[in-house]
């Protein structure tokens, strides 16, 4: 594996995650399925830049230069930026924000200092403050089982505005990257079906071919780069 990542968990409700990477040599890797939008910053041969990344609904083959290093702020469910709609982020259509100096970007016509791996939170709460990130408490309400929250079609409503994907569509890529965890801490095939609730070792299969862009052998035997990948379960 050509990609080593670091990662650590927030106290923000607007982040799941913080996460950040290098590339010890240049290759390819899967861009996996993901339900989340991520703010990331890139520095590669001296330039710096900062990056709005939508959900990704299907696996992409992607190239990696060699002596990156990314650092990125995975945001909650619920959580988006309203100028700037996932749906139109989505599958790899990423936005890149105008640099100024290396050190800071443009970001809806004011100039803002890159944030970094420790201040993650800091520049998030800048972003709440200025009304450029919100979050939907009805989504995190339905995700955790509320079913008096909103209705099914509200639920489906919320979950498109703010994820640019339907609630379906997230529980099957959340499944998949469960499965994709399961495999690579050595789970065998059968169990796998059994613990992240497939019908059986085709369906898995399909799933992951689609979602996760590799078999469930290759994937126990760690015979592909895949992108960033934290910890999960299937949602009840």
């Amino acid at each position: 594996m050509f990609l080593v990542f670091t990662e650590r968990v927030s106290d923000s409700p607007f982040v799941q995650r913080v996460w950040r990477c290098h590339s010890e040599r240049a290759g390819t890797f899967l861009s996996v399925a993901a339900r989340s939008f991520e703010i990331m910053v890139t520095r590669l041969r001296g330039r710096t830049m900062m990056t709005l990344r939508g959900p990704e609904t299907k696996v992409t083959e992607a190239h990696c230069p060699a002596e990156g290093e990314w650092f990125a702020i995975r945001l909650s469910m619920g959580t988006f930026m309203p100028h700037h709609p996932a749906r139109m982020l989505m599958d790899r259509r990423d936005m890149d924000l105008p640099d100024i100096s290396g050190r800071s970007f443009w970001l809806h016509g004011s100039a803002w200092e890159y944030p970094n791996f420790e201040n993650a939170e800091d520049f998030v709460r800048r972003l709440v403050r200025a009304g450029l990130l919100v979050r939907d408490p009805a989504v995190a309400a339905a995700l955790h089982g509320d079913t008096q929250a909103l209705s099914h079609r509200s639920v489906q409503r919320h979950f498109q505005l703010a994820t640019g994907m339907t609630h379906a569509a997230y529980r099957q890529i959340e499944r998949a990257r469960y499965a994709t965890q399961l495999l690579a801490a050595g789970t065998p095939i059968s169990d796998t079906v059994h613990l992240a609730g497939y019908f059986d070792q085709a369906h898995l299969a399909r799933s992951l071919r689609r979602l996760i862009g590799s078999t469930p052998a290759k994937i126990k035997r760690r015979e592909t780069q895949l992108s960033f990948l934290y910890k999960t379960a299937p949602e009840a």
